[in-house]
């Protein structure tokens, strides 16, 4: 798929980040695009950024509310992207949507770890289930599925558990990697490929946490507060002299500096994606951090959750691992 003018694609979280990115990015190629979310007023956002530039004649950008977790849901947005845009083939689509959250067996609910599970593995499958049969009706289409380098490497460093999103994440490589075969065998009209970021500058921090609580307010509730003492304890900061206002704080500025002080921006991101796309590349690492230490693990994957292997590569690429 050399080109994106006059296609139809589909992408998942297309409220913030990576979403929105493609989103526009899209557009601005003349490429019909349909997103959903759990955010109606962050997709209307989206949709008032790709309508900025003049559209295209024709061009349909539309918004559809729905949580990735639930089939129910993507039928129906399947349903209506059917009715508004006026089209019953799909060429791209992006599963993106994705939160963090619920890493320990321990310390976090069975709710919370399944939540975070559902969303980041769950809705990358049923967003190949549902929307395949739309692609199967196109002449070329091509699936990402939008992994994460925790998709080779189970960590955020030794201060805190990752195992809902790291086990998601293996998950959809895996998956990605199987269908290749299956599509060829099946219908090698379609092309796939597992997007593996390092770290994007994106507002997942504070979106997951708010998906996880189930409120829109920026305030810890006390089991957040409790639970990032935790995660501060478990990073060698003694949080006993910490009120709760200090540790308010430093989950706030956690998520400002992880959108703020990224390497790499979302809008960049989406282009290394779509130029990905373009020349049919199935693995697609975005990030010089991602690069590296996908180098470094494969170098030496016994060695990859040992203290030395923290160390020497947050003094590379100057990650605050944890």
């Amino acid at each position: 798929m050399k080109d994106f003018a006059g296609k139809f694609a589909v992408i998942t979280g297309g409220g913030t980040g990576m979403g929105r990115e493609l989103a526009r990015q899209l557009v601005a190629e003349g490429c019909n695009v349909a997103m959903c979310d759990v955010s109606p007023e962050a997709m209307a956002e989206t949709k008032r950024m790709c309508e900025a530039e003049k559209l295209p004649q024709g061009l349909r950008v539309t918004t559809h509310v729905a949580d990735v977790s639930i089939e129910a849901h993507l039928q129906r947005f399947r349903d209506e992207l059917i009715e508004q845009q006026a089209t019953d083939k799909i060429h791209l689509l992006f599963n993106n949507a994705g939160i963090g959250g619920g890493g320990s067996l321990f310390t976090n609910t069975r709710e919370q770890w399944e939540r975070t599970f559902n969303i980041c593995w769950g809705g990358v499958y049923l967003g190949v289930r549902t929307f395949l049969p739309l692609m199967m009706k196109a002449d070329e289409a091509h699936i990402v599925n939008t992994s994460s380098v925790n998709g080779f490497w189970a960590s955020v460093g030794l201060g805190a558990s990752h195992t809902a999103y790291s086990a998601a994440k293996f998950a959809v490589k895996g998956f990605t990697e199987a269908l290749m075969t299956d599509l060829r065998l099946n219908a090698p009209h379609i092309k796939c490929s597992v997007v593996m970021p390092g770290h994007i500058g994106t507002s997942i921090v504070s979106n997951s946490r708010k998906i996880q609580s189930g409120s829109e307010s920026e305030e810890l509730s006390p089991n957040e507060i409790l639970a990032t003492r935790q995660r501060l304890k478990g990073m060698g900061i003694d949080t006993v002299p910490m009120s709760d206002d200090d540790i308010q704080k430093i989950a706030l500025d956690r998520a400002r500096t992880f959108r703020e002080e990224a390497p790499t921006t979302a809008a960049v991101a989406a282009k290394i994606i779509l130029d990905g796309v373009k020349v049919e590349r199935w693995r697609i690492l975005v990030g010089d951090d991602a690069h590296k230490l996908d180098e470094r693990v494969r170098q030496a994957p016994e060695k990859a959750y040992t203290p030395e292997f923290y160390k020497s590569f947050t003094e590379e690429v100057g990650w605050r691992l944890g």
